[in-house]
């Protein structure tokens, strides 16, 4: 599925999730970004410290990583209704997170975004704000 008839939205006020297409193609749009993800980090060279970090199989943290996106864009909010507050930071306190983690979790989800065709400015936006999360994710220098 090509998002590059999504339009940017026109107002502020518009949430992430209806940028990718709402209620009607937003969970969709959502599910192939993680899946695309995912299948970027467990294949890709550059991402082989990223994915040290996780189980041999991602079908959980693939599920999990869709339902905090969900609500994370402004869709339901799948991940509380499960599992409570997502404490994103506590919940990575066990693994070792630096620079070079969050570089490699932001190189996987931009190349996913660029192979999902998210439009330009949505990748920008949507890029600059998970930035902002992953660099959160740090727990160590460098």
């Amino acid at each position: 599925m090509a998002l590059t008839d999504i339009q940017e939205p026109n107002a502020a006020k518009q949430s992430l999730f209806e940028w990718l297409g709402g209620a009607e193609k937003g969970t969709e749009n959502i599910r192939l970004l993680v899946e695309t993800f995912y299948d970027i980090m467990d294949s890709d060279p550059k991402a082989a410290g990223l994915r040290a970090l996780h189980q041999p199989d991602l079908t959980e943290t693939r599920e999990k990583l869709f339902m905090f996106l969900m609500g994370w864009t402004g869709g339901p909010q799948l991940y509380i209704e499960r599992y409570g507050h997502p404490r994103l930071r506590a919940r990575h306190l066990p693994f070792t997170i630096g620079e070079s983690e969050r570089d490699q979790w932001m190189y996987c989800m931009i190349k996913a975004m660029h192979q999902c065709q998210f439009e330009e400015s949505l990748m920008r936006h949507m890029a600059n704000q998970l930035y902002g999360v992953a660099d959160f994710m740090r727990n160590r220098e460098g």
